[in-house]
């Protein structure tokens, strides 16, 4: 069921997607939905949520908090990259439907959400309090560079002009320059 509704709400927007064709995707009668999610809502924040806690466990089981900040937030970049690449579909809707979500939904997502910026932002504190980086703002430069690596999800193809790792090697050049770091770090 939620692989179904996240194919077609990543097709077809959540406003236009009913339980019936959900249902129907999956081959199973409408009312065996509603057993597990009283409404539609209830399935879209189940996504949601789900999207967001596996992507922190995900962060949790590969953070190395040994690491400079430099070096930290390169493993972030590439961390990030790879992730939401092999995801693109619910990275799509956790960024589009966010609009849909009731008022309790959302701010349990924004939580969620929050939870993950932290890890940038403290990284880009460590830098900035240790004299490796050059930060105007640490939570725009943040929200920055989050955007900036999520937006990969759009554009990029396996058999494009670069390799994943060539890519990878030019938005880390990309966000050392953001933060004013030096090349030969």
């Amino acid at each position: 069921m939620r692989n179904a509704a996240l194919e077609l709400f990543a097709r077809s927007g959540y406003a236009a997607v009913s339980m019936r064709a959900i249902a129907a995707e999956t081959g199973v009668q409408a009312g065996a939905i509603y057993n597990h999610f009283p409404t539609k809502q209830h399935l879209l924040h189940d996504l949601l949520v789900v999207h967001m806690e596996t992507l922190l466990q995900a962060w949790a089981e590969a953070d190395q908090p040994d690491l400079a900040p430099h070096a930290a937030l390169e493993h972030f970049v590439r961390f990030h990259i790879r992730y939401h690449l092999d995801r693109s579909r619910e990275v799509f809707i956790s960024y589009m439907e966010l609009r849909s979500l009731e008022d309790e939904n959302f701010s349990t997502i924004e939580r969620l959400r929050r939870s993950y910026e932290a890890v940038p932002r403290a990284i880009l504190e460590r830098g900035a309090a240790d004299g490796s980086f050059c930060i105007i703002d640490p939570q725009i430069t943040t929200m920055a560079i989050i955007a900036m690596l999520t937006g990969m999800t759009t554009w990029y193809r396996e058999n494009g002009r670069l390799s994943l790792d060539e890519i990878e090697a030019v938005y880390i050049r990309l966000v050392r320059r953001l933060v004013g770091q030096k090349e030969e770090d």
